[in-house]
């Protein structure tokens, strides 16, 4: 049985540890829920270009008084860094669809063993649609997706094979859960982080994924 981590230390541990894999210099998309916390935990020296659907290229972390004018595509207020612009929605799309994006990080109700996505919507429950995911994942060069390790029925969401409807075949790059890191490298799902609260054995049985280990497997960073 894997622990029971507090919500939030879950959160903010996915996003930091993302955020230390994101180059200097990156145009990076930051999706909804907790791909949203990684402008905060972004390494002091590390300038990440942050840009949102919904028209801002250049956007910081939320600040201590929300503005209700500067809103991400996710709801959550966001500043403003020197140099940023607003630009319009199609303008913003085109950014993605140009394939001008160095990343994007997005969240997930199942990753499977062939990187495929599936995240926009449960059959049978009501969703808005699928939004900017479709168009990230084919767009971004590469997607980082930041997800719990389980589902609320604490069901794994890294899975043999998606059962849920894709957002993308074939298109995530890493995979950070609270309680590893998996990389897909040679046409496989590749495990090379590991959290210090649970060992291989827990890890395999809660998850379906089938994945190789890194000779170079190490301890997850950003573990606070």
């Amino acid at each position: 049985m894997l622990p029971v981590l507090d919500e939030e230390v879950v959160r903010h541990r996915i996003a930091r540890r993302i955020a230390m894999d994101l180059a200097d210099g990156a145009v990076v998309n930051l999706g909804i829920g907790i791909p949203t916390l990684v402008s905060d935990h972004l390494p002091k020296g590390v300038q990440v270009l942050l840009q949102t659907e919904n028209g801002v290229v250049g956007a910081g972390p939320k600040p201590e008084k929300d503005d209700l004018r500067l809103i991400g595509a996710g709801g959550r207020c966001l500043s403003l860094l020197p140099g940023s612009s607003i630009i319009p929605s199609d303008t913003s799309f085109g950014l993605i669809r140009g394939g001008h994006l160095d990343a994007t990080v997005l969240g997930a109700l199942e990753v499977d063993s062939e990187a495929n996505l599936a995240n926009w919507m449960i059959p049978g429950k009501m969703v808005p649609g699928m939004g900017g995911a479709m168009d990230l994942v084919t767009g971004a060069k590469a997607v980082y997706v930041a997800t719990t390790h389980l589902d609320k029925r604490g069901r794994p969401k890294l899975v043999r094979e998606c059962t849920l409807p894709l957002t993308g075949k074939g298109v995530v790059s890493v995979v950070v859960t609270e309680f590893c890191l998996v990389r897909w490298q040679g046409g496989r799902m590749v495990l090379h982080e590991i959290s210090p609260e649970v060992t291989l054995d827990e890890l395999r049985e809660n998850t379906t994924m089938d994945f190789d280990i890194s000779p170079d497997l190490a301890p997850m960073k950003g573990i606070e």
